[in-house]
C-alpha cells in the first residue's frame, strides 16, 4: 500500500507518493498547470480510488477534474461541472471544498462554493446541482465577503446518517441540515463574531474551519475568526478550547480521522499580523478534545519563521499510525507519520499551498 498526498497550489496540483511507510515521498507536477487549486478530495470508498480537484484558470475558469489512475491522466469535461442555474443571476468564481459522501453514498460529492453555495453530485463528482433550499435561505442576502471571499469551505456530512450535513462559511458561520438539504438552520451558538456590534448573532461569524470526531460524529471542532471551539451536540451550541493555545486565531482545524478527541491546529499572531505565534513554526495538539494542547515541533524549522498555513492546507491521513500534513504560503510542506510527534519536508520551493489532502491508496 501506498500513501498518496495532494498539494494543490496556486498554480497547479502537486501528488506526493510514499511507498515506504511514508519516510521518503516522490513528488510530481505540476498537473493542471497555472490554475489555481483550491479544493482537492481522495475518494477511496469505490475499488479505485478517484481524485478530484477544483481547478480555477484564469482564462477557461472554474472546473473540477478527476482522475481515477491516481492522477495520471485527468477528465475535465467541456461543460461546467459545478455551475449556477441562469435564474439564480450568479456565476461561480471558484470551488472552495469537494467531500464524499458517506459510506451508503458511494456516488454522493458534495462541493462548497465562492459564492456562498453548496452543489450535490449523484454521479462521483462528474456533475453537480445546487442545492436549492440553502441557497434561497433568506440569510443570504445578509452574509458578507471575508477577506479571502464569502465562500462555503467545510462541508461535514454525517458518516452515520446522510440526512444530516453541516456546512460553514465565511462570513456566515455554521448551517445545518437534519433532512438531506431540503432545509437548514444555523448552528452558531457559543460562537463569537469579534467586532460586531451584537457578538453573539444567530449567524453572521466568520468561521475559519470545521473537523468532526471520528469515534464521536456530534463531537465538532471549529476555528473562528477569533476563538477554538468544540461542539457536543453536532453543531447546535458551542463552547471555547482555546485555553492553552497562545493565540484563538487561525485558519486550519485537524481532526484524526480514527482516534477519538485528537484535534491539530495551527495558531497565528491575530489579526494583522497573521504570523506564527512567536514567528515560530509549531503545530499544536490535544488528545482530550481541546482539554489541553501542547506544541509539537521536533524536525520543523527554527525561527524566525513566518509562512502562514491556510484552512485547507493542513490534513490527517487514514494509516495507523495517524499521519498529518501541511503546507504553507511560502511553498514548503511537512509530514509527520507519527501523529505530529515528529516531522520531515516532503516538498520545497513550490507556490503557495491552498490545499492538502492524504490517504492510503
Amino acid at each position: 500500500m501506498a500513501t498518496l498526498l495532494a498539494i494543490g497550489t496556486a498554480k497547479g496540483l502537486f501528488l506526493a507518493t510514499s511507498d515506504d511507510d511514508r519516510r521518503t515521498w516522490e513528488v510530481s507536477g505540476p498537473h493542471h498547470p497555472q490554475t489555481s487549486v483550491y479544493a482537492v478530495a481522495l475518494d477511496t470508498r469505490r475499488a479505485t480510488p478517484r481524485l478530484l480537484a477544483g481547478v480555477t484558470s484564469s482564462h477557461f475558469g472554474p472546473s473540477v477534474a478527476t482522475s481515477d489512475d491516481l492522477g495520471a491522466s485527468w477528465d475535465e469535461p467541456d461543460h461546467a461541472p459545478v455551475a449556477f442555474p441562469a435564474d439564480t443571476g450568479a456565476s461561480l468564481d471558484r470551488v472552495w471544498q469537494l467531500m464524499p459522501g458517506g459510506a451508503d453514498e458511494p456516488d454522493v460529492v458534495w462541493a462548497g462554493t465562492q459564492p456562498s453555495a453548496l452543489f450535490r453530485s449523484t454521479d462521483g463528482g462528474r456533475s453537480f446541482e445546487l442545492v436549492r433550499a440553502l441557497w434561497d435561505h433568506p440569510h443570504r442576502p445578509h452574509w458578507q465577503a471575508g477577506f479571502g471571499g464569502q465562500a462555503v469551505h467545510t462541508v461535514l456530512p454525517h458518516p452515520r446518517d446522510p440526512a444530516r450535513v453541516l456546512v460553514a462559511m465565511s462570513t456566515g458561520g455554521v448551517y445545518r441540515s437534519q433532512d438531506a438539504g431540503a432545509s437548514w438552520a444555523p448552528g452558531n451558538v457559543g460562537i463569537r463574531a469579534a467586532g460586531l456590534a451584537d457578538e453573539w448573532p444567530e449567524f453572521g461569524q466568520c468561521v475559519h474551519k470545521v473537523a468532526r470526531d471520528a469515534g464521536n460524529p456530534e463531537r465538532l471542532y471549529a476555528q473562528n475568526h477569533f476563538g477554538v471551539y468544540r461542539s457536543d451536540d453536532d453543531g447546535r451550541t458551542w463552547s471555547s478550547i482555546a485555553d492553552g493555545l497562545p493565540s484563538d486565531f487561525g485558519f486550519p482545524m485537524v481532526a484524526h480521522p480514527a482516534r477519538p478527541g485528537m484535534v491539530w491546529t495551527f495558531p497565528l499572531v491575530a489579526d494583522v499580523e497573521r504570523f506564527p505565534t512567536d514567528h515560530r513554526c509549531r503545530v499544536f495538539r490535544s488528545a482530550d478534545a481541546g482539554g489541553k494542547w501542547e506544541p509539537l515541533s521536533v524536525g520543523l524549522p527554527e525561527g524566525p519563521f513566518y509562512p502562514a498555513v491556510l484552512r485547507d492546507a493542513m490534513c490527517a491521513d487514514d494509516a495507523t499510525p495517524g499521519g498529518v500534513y501541511f503546507g504553507t504560503r511560502s511553498g514548503e510542506v511537512y509530514a509527520s507519520r507519527d501523529e505530529g510527534d515528529s516531522w520531515s519536508q516532503v516538498a520545497a520551493h513550490l507556490p503557495d499551498v491552498l490545499c492538502v489532502r492524504a490517504a492510503v491508496v
